[in-house]
């Protein structure tokens, strides 16, 4: 048990990190980010890497991520952003902010590993003003069935292995029971690696 805590604690936010570093996925993570504005809230920020991204309609972004090592790899990118930044350590479920006090919502590449994903839809949804924003960029359940069953095969292990990540789920679909509309979706390999964790929901719903 102390090993699987020190691998949760010590090398899955490393894992995370560096992963979510990688080069292929800045142009995805730069033409999501772009559509945020306003007071933002962004649900696993983890490190910050989405920070040089936000455009000058941004004034604030509140980040929240459950992971104290990467927050502070995030407070230390954050330093010289133009706009507030207010980091929270604490998961997404239950956020302590007030109805409709955000003009957005900002996702890339959390919403998979979120344990109670519907909880935490709801919560963003009833923090957005009427109108706002969800922004999100997130890999997926792939429609070729056959794929599609080897991610569900594969993914009590790779939870394991990837901080709780799900190979399976369905963006869009979360998002709609959540009371969002969808306003935007592109859907794809839209990135090149194996072929389990490349396909992805990128788009922007509405509350």
């Amino acid at each position: 048990m102390v090993i699987g805590r020190l691998y949760e604690r010590v090398v899955v936010p490393r894992l995370v990190h560096w992963g979510m570093k990688s080069e292929r996925l800045r142009p995805l993570r730069a033409s999501t980010v772009a559509a945020a504005q306003g007071r933002v809230l962004e649900i696993g920020i983890g490190s910050g890497l989405n920070f040089p991204f936000y455009g000058r309609d941004v004034e604030e972004v509140v980040g929240i991520d459950p992971s104290p090592s990467l927050l502070a790899r995030a407070g230390k990118a954050g330093g010289w952003m133009p706009f507030k930044i207010r980091l929270v350590c604490q998961s997404a479920e239950h956020l302590p902010y007030p109805d409709a006090s955000f003009d957005c919502v900002v996702a890339t590449w959390s919403l998979c590993s979120i344990l109670d994903v519907e909880a935490t839809l709801a919560e963003a949804h009833r923090v957005l003003r009427p109108e706002g924003r969800f922004v999100f960029i997130e890999h997926g359940a792939a429609p070729s069935p056959g794929l599609c069953r080897w991610q569900r095969r594969l993914t009590p292990v790779w939870r394991r292995l990837a901080g709780g990540c799900h190979l399976h789920r369905r963006p869009d679909r979360l998002l709609t029971a959540a009371g969002f509309e969808l306003e935007t979706l592109e859907t794809g390999h839209l990135v090149d690696g194996p072929r389990l964790v490349t396909f992805h929901y990128q788009g922007i719903a509405r509350r």
